[in-house]
């Protein structure tokens, strides 16, 4: 980002407490001066603190009163992460001018928001701002960081929305007495051949490998602990916090206080008070204690009761004794109370909350991944964030790329792209008119390979998922009455003459060839009356029945209808004689092994094909409009707005 001169910004119509100081601020200066006279005389080795540097309008102010506590109207903003996000995507960052020494300004967090830029000091005192006054405990850091932290790099990290969610380990079973079945045996020959193999690997390899490992490691930064940096101490207890952490202000990232990213902290401070930490860093932030009531970890600047504050001779450093009489001769009374902050309140429209990117969208580098961000309603088709993953560090093979809609009127809100297939999946938010849920395409022209997934619950088949290709459909069910769960279809090719002649493909439908049925055990109907899998082979005019099998038993049920060879074949008739009928029930009962119920079980089995027979035509019809309203809502793309959206 090309560096923005500062020194040009009108401050003529900023109000007057931008521009002087009052008298309890004046005493407040000369008591930050005080104690800072007092920490240089007993920690010479240590670094200068962040205390009063100098706003906009070039007056001293003390870093508490720049914080302005505010509750913003807008429901995400009652929310850490939804400050964090605020903040990180409406700013533009800038480096420090020095890495290794702290900025000789610091302005208001209003300034910072019509400017829309400011440097990690600035980041952190706006959403620090924004924090406290949505009920957190937090704190401005003044601290050291890594590089890749300070310089906002995350080309080593992965990108956050294409991290998986960790894995729950299966919990075991407590019962001592469970039967422990054997590991399966492993051949300790084999396992030694596979060792010789890899200490046989030629070194060319090893070296090749080294490289790339080499290739892939940061270098080694000279300026390592060195590097100032700010960011946001989110201590537990208010808001339900659980436990106390860091935020990244760049990035809104979520953070462990022993993250090793965060390599030490000189001092911390509030809207109330400054605390200048007294403990040993060499171990960056892990061993920490956050507890602010300890003396002995950190020095606080203004007592917080009327008795006197304890002096920095206290703290565990050298020549203490010596300092004791100082103590006696110059003890000061440190209780103070902390003037309001000088900083106007802080306003943001709801068309700036809107639109937080003020270059029109913000691209972020990841490890072989790339995420851009957009403000709702700037693209016409409602895109808002596109992910788009790489084979290579240098991110020039795409493999995947996956876009983020909002307020389209087709309801999809996630698009999948695998570059390498060219196949697509849509994802779409439950309501749409069709109750789609997920559309699987390489093309949107019928049978071309479509997989379509449903809302089930809506739908008054049951039906979840559908796949169609030009000689296949196969439809999977859920909580269905009659137990039925899958069902495939096996279509064969059309006329070739019709087609020629230029008849649509309603008229000249695939053939059916087979279907299949599949369902779920029936526990009400006895296992021999329970079928397994129904196949209807259409053209052959073959039934075939296969029943569910009982705990103890082997072999499955099975009933066979054929056609009768050199019988033509009547529309309407039901003709069954032993020649035609083959019936395996070895656990049934005579009275499912005479002619008249396997008659009656024909009939019924005739009446049901017919009906199969219409629902996969109704399916094919079905398909086809889903990709015709696809095709036109692809076309004509229309964004909703609320209602109560005035700025739009």
């Amino acid at each position: 980002v090309s560096r923005f001169d500062w020194s040009s910004i009108d401050t003529s119509h900023l109000p007057s407490s931008y521009k002087t100081n009052s008298h309890q601020e004046k005493e407040l200066l000369q008591l930050a001066d005080h104690f800072l006279e007092q920490y240089i005389h007993l920690c010479p080795d240590r670094k200068p603190l962040f205390v009063h540097p100098v706003n906009e309008c070039g007056v001293q102010k003390f870093v508490s009163t720049t914080l302005r506590p505010t509750l913003l109207p807008f429901p995400e903003l009652y929310y850490w992460s939804g400050c964090a996000s605020f903040v990180c995507d409406y700013l533009i960052m800038e480096p420090l001018k020095c890495p290794i020494t702290l900025p000789s300004s610091l302005y208001s967090p209003t300034t910072i928001l019509r400017y829309q830029r400011g440097n990690c000091f600035d980041f952190t005192v706006l959403l620090c701002s924004l924090l406290i006054g949505a009920g957190y405990d937090a704190y401005c850091v003044h601290g050291y960081a890594t590089l890749e932290m300070c310089s906002l790099d995350q080309t080593q990290e992965v990108c956050p929305l294409l991290r998986k969610p960790p894995e729950v380990p299966e919990e075991e079973d407590p019962n001592k007495y469970r039967i422990r079945y054997p590991i399966e045996p492993q051949s300790k020959f084999v396992l030694q051949q596979k060792v010789k193999e890899e200490e046989e690997t030629e070194p060319g390899e090893e070296e090749e490998k080294e490289e790339e490992v080499e290739v892939e490691k940061p270098k080694r930064d000279p300026l390592h602990g060195l590097r100032v940096h700010a960011w946001v101490l989110v201590l537990s207890g208010k808001r339900k916090v659980p436990e106390t952490f860091f935020i990244n202000p760049f990035t809104g990232n979520h953070h462990s206080t022993t993250d090793e990213c965060f390599l030490g902290i000189e001092s911390i401070w509030n809207h109330r008070n400054y605390w200048v930490n007294m403990q040993d860093c060499r171990r960056g932030c892990k061993d920490l204690s956050f507890d602010l009531s300890d003396s002995i970890c950190w020095e606080i600047m203004f007592s917080e009761s009327n008795e006197p504050s304890q002096s920095p001779t206290e703290s565990p450093k050298k020549d203490t004794d010596d300092m004791v009489s100082d103590q006696e001769k110059e003890e000061i009374d440190m209780s103070f109370e902390m003037p309001l902050s000088w900083v106007a309140r802080i306003k943001v429209s709801y068309r700036e909350y809107e639109n937080p990117f003020s270059q029109g969208k913000k691209v972020i580098l990841y490890n072989k991944a790339k995420l851009e961000k957009w403000a709702a309603y700037a693209n016409g088709d409602g895109l808002v964030e596109r992910v788009t993953v790489y084979a290579d560090s240098d991110c020039t093979e795409e493999v995947e790329v996956k876009e983020w809609f909002k307020h389209r009127e087709d309801l999809l809100y996630m698009r999948e792209v695998n570059k390498q297939t060219q196949l697509i999946t849509d994802y779409f938010r439950p309501g749409h008119p069709l109750l789609l849920k997920a559309h699987s395409y390489t093309s949107l022209e019928p049978e071309t390979g479509h997989t379509v997934e449903y809302y089930h619950t809506a739908r008054v088949d049951g039906l979840w998922k559908r796949f169609e290709s030009a000689t296949e459909i196969t439809e999977y069910f859920m909580g269905r009455e009659d137990f039925l769960h899958m069902r495939h279809i096996e279509l064969g090719e059309r006329d070739k003459e019709m087609q020629t002649a230029g008849i649509g493909t309603e008229a000249n439908a695939r053939p059916i060839v087979q279907i299949k049925e599949y369902f779920h055990r029936n526990p009400e109907k006895p296992a021999d009356e329970d079928i397994e899998e129904r196949i209807f082979m259409v053209i052959d005019d073959i039934i075939q029945l296969t029943y569910h099998l009982e705990v103890h038993d082997t072999i499955a049920s099975k009933v066979v209808f054929c056609r009768v060879i050199g019988r033509e074949k009547r529309e309407d008739e039901i003709f069954l004689s032993r020649e035609n009928s083959v019936t395996y029930k070895p656990w049934s009962s005579e009275k499912h092994k005479n002619m008249l119920h396997l008659y009656n079980l024909l009939w019924e089995l005739r009446e049901e094909q017919k009906l199969l027979k219409q629902q996969v035509r109704d399916s094919e019809a079905e398909m086809l409009n889903i990709l015709t309203v696809r095709e036109d809502e692809e076309a004509n793309i229309k964004l909703s707005v609320s209602m109560y959206n005035t700025a739009k």
